[in-house]
């Protein structure tokens, strides 16, 4: 059952969605270059998904997408950058539940309002993630890492580089009542580098991150973060099936702009990315990635980041992470 958010707290969000700038959009908008803000490096799963919808919006305008990558800060770099910018259409926060939902919950001062500074535009993606060692690590099911982990209270990591896959670690932590040392990165795919060098002993990432790897057989894949099994390996248990009792943590993936870009702009922006979702490399992305289409009016995704942010909040605390 979808939770209810309290009404001032609605009517705050749609304030914010209403875009209260009074501008109008050009009507030869747009006449340069759009530019998707990437909170996290090249390679991870918003970058994918950033570059397979630039190209499909960019057929729409008929105007170039460029993808800037800003990783860094748990993705403050990122949003900080696009809160900035102009709001005139030309940038395009690419994000997730990372900096729009979770990390007000997680730290104690951010650089940007997740609310008050964006403009919501649509929803593009929901995903799973999985749990995955090195392949020449001696663990060869959940069971086999949480034993080991029991018999060894700090001694075996995780490694995490977006909120998604720390708190899925913590998660895992709380809910099989074990001690795993966390390692911060930058980005997922920095952690998997480590994971792959055999600094770190697991990770729970995206799967479009941490799938590739399992492929190719340098990553073994003990179980997925999800309700059900992913369709990309549907021979890997759940974690849950997998001997962790209620154990589910997904991620999604948005579109914002900067508070204040006019409403008709939004309105061309949320249109352009709703046929790019249906274009041939995002549709192989979201095959290829176990991601689901996730498209939204804005309102909608106003609503929806307002009951995600309530979800995270209660995840944080349920595994007394304290602020940072």
């Amino acid at each position: 059952m979808r939770s209810r958010v309290p009404k001032a707290v609605a009517t705050a969000l749609a304030a914010a969605a209403a875009f209260t700038m009074p501008a109008v959009a050009r009507a030869d908008f747009p006449e340069k270059p759009i530019r998707f803000v990437v909170p996290f490096a090249s390679g991870t799963a918003t970058d994918q998904i950033a570059r397979a919808l630039g190209q499909g919006v960019a057929a729409e305008s008929g105007q170039q997408v460029i993808v800037d990558n800003k990783p860094g800060g748990n993705g403050f770099i990122g949003a900080s950058e696009a809160a900035r910018a102009a709001p005139d259409g030309y940038t395009v926060f690419i994000t997730t539940n990372t900096t729009h939902a979770a990390a007000q919950h997680l730290y104690k001062k951010l650089p940007y309002d997740p609310v008050k500074d964006f403009a919501p535009v649509t929803g593009l993606g929901k995903g799973g993630q999985i749990m995955v060692v090195n392949s020449r690590s001696p663990y060869a099911s959940v069971r086999d890492f949480l034993a080991a982990a029991k018999k060894n209270p700090g001694k075996l990591s995780f490694g995490s580089g977006s909120s998604s896959s720390r708190i899925a670690g913590e998660m895992l932590q709380q809910l099989a009542a074990v001690q795993i040392l966390h390692v911060p990165y930058k980005s997922n795919t920095f952690a998997v580098t480590d994971l792959l060098g055999g600094q770190i002993d697991m990770m729970i990432t995206d799967t479009a991150t941490g799938m590739p790897h399992v492929k190719s057989g340098k990553l073994r894949a003990l179980g997925v973060s999800t309700k059900k099994r992913s369709a990309l390996a549907p021979e890997v248990p759940t974690i849950e099936e997998a001997g962790v009792p209620g154990y589910d943590m997904g991620y999604w993936f948005a579109a914002y702009a900067p508070a204040g870009t006019p409403a008709t702009i939004i309105g061309r922006l949320n249109g352009w990315l709703a046929k790019a979702a249906r274009s041939p490399g995002a549709t192989t992305f979201y095959a290829n990635s176990g991601v689901e289409p996730f498209l939204t009016s804005p309102e909608e995704l106003a609503q929806f980041q307002a009951e995600e942010s309530k979800k995270w909040e209660e995840i944080v605390r349920k595994a007394g992470i304290e602020k940072e």
